[in-house]
């Protein structure tokens, strides 16, 4: 068994040597989009209805929620949104009709543009730049293509 193993161990080095993988140099690029759009999402939350005891407990629950309803209107803009949908026929009558959306995604590099008060609603204004994301995923996740390639004989 042994004897296998080392036999198999020398013959893969052997014929290794032979592989293209070590004959050549791949040199590698960035991928730079020509243009970078910037996505504004706006965000809306009743105040009044919010759960608290006094109106300044109110106010911080309407911002959370408005902010939060912003990123869920960029998420759409980013990833779109899943619909799902079913109707129910009975004897050409329509019995049972049902609708449902979702979106489901990562936002980084978003910012508060503008947060305020009107009246009683509270609104959240978010802008996503995607020349901030690309710089961002660059570092984690760079696109690249390939620049040139040299091979070795």
């Amino acid at each position: 068994m042994r004897v296998i193993l080392s036999f198999g161990l020398v013959c893969g080095l052997l014929l290794g040597g032979c592989s293209p993988l070590f004959n050549r140099h791949v040199e590698y690029a960035d991928v730079k989009p020509e243009a970078f759009p910037v996505l504004r999402a706006v965000g809306y939350a009743p105040i009044s209805p919010q759960q608290g005891a006094d109106p300044q407990v109110k106010m911080l629950q309407a911002m959370k929620a408005s902010k939060l309803d912003a990123y869920k209107e960029l998420t759409e803009m980013v990833y779109g949104q899943k619909i799902d949908a079913k109707n129910q026929l009975q004897d050409m009558v329509l019995q049972d009709d049902k609708l449902s959306a979702s979106v489901r995604g990562v936002i980084s590099g978003a910012r508060v543009v503008k947060t305020y008060a009107l009246d009683d609603v509270y609104v959240t204004e978010l802008e996503l730049d995607f020349e901030q994301v690309y710089h961002l995923y660059q570092n984690t996740r760079p696109r690249q293509t390939i620049k040139s390639v040299k091979y070795y004989y």
